[in-house]
């Protein structure tokens, strides 16, 4: 397996060399807004720890990690009023993975509603902040 890469983008916005849309944040992950949501209410949350991926993340890391998906997942599907919420995590090229750099999707779902494409045109900046506070308001 390659080795960590620390220039990647979700390193960079660890250290604040990029922006983005905090949904949470603590010492073990940061939780943000996807800059292309497939879903209305599409949460990144990367742990602060450095690993390409499941496959190759400190288990002590990631236990600490999981319970924090799924506070922020109940978060999200309470504050979109979804039906439900799908978890993605991809690990490595071959499964789809384009940043390599342990991350969850977590994307709220509604009954009848389809996932767009990841890709295509960015959401709009006051878009993304306003459902950050949203899911923030059900963060217990």
């Amino acid at each position: 397996m390659p080795a960590y890469d620390d220039a990647n983008i979700f390193a960079r916005i660890l250290r604040g060399e990029i922006p983005c849309t905090k949904v949470y944040e603590d010492e073990v992950c940061l939780a943000f807004m996807d800059i292309m949501p497939q879903v209305e209410g599409h949460v990144l949350v990367i742990a602060k720890s450095p690993s390409r991926t499941l496959l190759d993340a400190d288990p002590a890391a990631l236990s600490a990690l999981m319970p924090r998906v799924q506070r922020i997942g109940r978060a999200a599907v309470a504050a979109l009023k979804a039906d439900g919420l799908t978890l993605m995590q991809f690990s490595e090229a071959t499964a789809g993975q384009t940043v390599f750099h342990l991350h969850f999707h977590l994307l709220p779902r509604r009954e009848g509603v389809p996932m767009r494409p990841h890709e295509g045109p960015t959401a709009k900046p006051e878009v993304l902040g306003a459902l950050a506070e949203r899911i923030r308001a059900e963060l217990p």
